[in-house]
């Protein structure tokens, strides 16, 4: 505790910048696991539902359907009944703008845990270099004491641990709330593809229908 409080007392301009960065490591972590909460949904139940008002060609229940829904993946979805009701023949590439919108929200922040996990490390080493060297500067005028020098050192590789301890934290929850974008991306195709299957199959019939004609 003596060794901590040392440390805050001679590096608290290299431990400040740490201590910012843990703050926003924790909001944003608590920022973004209440937005996905929130967002969170039961594709697996919904996706048969959706296809059966799709093969009615009921597109109005389909859109009920994504309001009720609601969060994300019924935004995503209800703009995909509108595109498909619209434009069918685009719908791919209008689809992709849509979800590509969505996953910018899920992603909202997520930068700023990447770079405090880039970051840290080296705040916390430079914090380390510095200790050290106004260290061997008191040896220098001081002499050799052996208890100046542990207890400098000591101090030094507090701000290493620190800014490790902050790193590790925040690469541990971007790699995290990644996995879960990574799922709704998922999601979102999963959907794409539900449409384009309807798409590719109005297509099919259209074909056969101008070739019996033809006949």
């Amino acid at each position: 505790m003596e060794l901590l409080i040392h440390s805050i007392q001679l590096d608290w301009p290299v431990l400040t910048p740490i201590l910012i960065c843990s703050i926003l490591v924790v909001t944003v972590a608590i920022n973004r696991v209440s937005f996905y909460k929130q967002n969170k949904r039961d594709v697996v139940q919904f996706i048969p539902k959706l296809q059966k008002e799709l093969a009615k060609e009921n597109l109005s229940g389909a859109q009920n359907l994504s309001i009720q829904l609601g969060g994300v993946i019924g935004e995503v979805t209800e703009e995909a009944v509108r595109i498909f009701t619209e434009q069918r023949s685009g719908f791919s590439r209008s689809f992709d703008i849509a979800s590509t919108l969505a996953t910018r929200k899920l992603e909202n922040h997520l930068t700023v845990l990447g770079t405090i996990g880039g970051v840290c490390p080296f705040l916390g080493l430079f914090g380390t270099v510095v200790r050290i060297l106004y260290t061997f500067q008191d040896l220098a005028t001081q002499g050799n004491q052996s208890a100046a020098v542990a207890m400098g050192i000591g101090s030094a590789l507090i701000a290493t641990a620190f800014g490790l301890g902050v790193a590790i934290v925040a690469v541990i929850f971007y790699n995290y709330f990644q996995s879960v974008v990574k799922h709704y991306e998922d999601d979102f195709n999963l959907i794409k593809l539900l449409f384009l299957s309807f798409v590719d199959s109005n297509d099919d019939v259209k074909s056969q229908t101008s070739t019996n004609i033809a006949l």
